[in-house]
């Protein structure tokens, strides 16, 4: 079974796909962290992304792993341990970028079917549910107020990378979330967009607990349907 998450940043899709995915025994798959991977390689190699011959060879050659590494997901680029050097500020300005390119995502896309080839998986992104699984079994797409996703995602910057962040605001961050939605869901190539058949879940004002809760009782009724 595939369940597929998505929604805008901030929503807390990572932190509730792998909660959901715990109490599922499901595989759970970060694919912001693939197009972040990628994003990293792509500017260490410095890619160009309007060269069409040089970016589709670059990916033809680009090799990508996951590690479980004291039971936490690692991320590796040729044998190097990216994990945390792709949650900074050069990949996060670069991402969106990139992510939007079609070359870049039909690759992507690729790879993700192919890691849900025969498993039980909770997929999280931005376009999971619309276009790289449109027959996933459960669909969820969460959403949540901007100055809520705000604070979230200034507090979680401060938190990780306290010296990258020291002039960082809450205003920046509410900026850059702003912008950030708009370039996401006006992109030409998989725009975000809520799949017609998603549950659709308001994560302002409520726990990751019951937030899984909610989407457990989506996965329920599914069942009460075919019955």
């Amino acid at each position: 079974m595939i369940i597929t998450i998505d929604g805008p940043v901030a929503t807390g899709k990572s932190t509730i796909a792998r909660q959901l995915a715990e109490s599922l025994g499901y595989i759970f798959f970060d694919t912001g962290a693939m197009y972040r991977a990628l994003t990293y390689s792509i500017l260490k190699h410095h890619i160009d992304l309007n060269n069409t011959e040089e970016l589709i060879n670059f990916l033809d050659h680009f090799e990508f792993s996951i590690k479980i590494i004291r039971r936490e997901k690692h991320y590796f680029v040729d044998d190097d341990d990216v994990t945390k050097k792709i949650r900074g500020s050069e990949v996060t300005s670069a991402v969106s970028e990139v992510s939007a390119n079609k070359i870049v995502r039909e690759k992507l896309v690729n790879i993700q079917r192919r890691l849900a080839v025969g498993v039980n998986a909770v997929f999280e992104g931005r376009d999971m549910g619309s276009v790289v699984f449109p027959e996933a079994a459960l669909k969820i797409f969460l959403t949540g107020r901007d100055d809520v996703r705000a604070k979230r995602r200034f507090d979680e910057l401060k938190s990780k990378y306290p010296e990258d962040t020291k002039e960082l605001t809450f205003n920046q961050c509410l900026e850059e979330i702003t912008q950030r939605d708009h370039y996401d869901s006006t992109r030409e190539h998989s725009p975000l967009i809520k799949a017609h058949d998603a549950c659709v879940i308001d994560t302002s004002d409520i726990s990751v607990n019951e937030i899984v809760h909610k989407i457990l009782e989506c996965k329920d009724s599914l069942k009460t349907k075919k019955i």
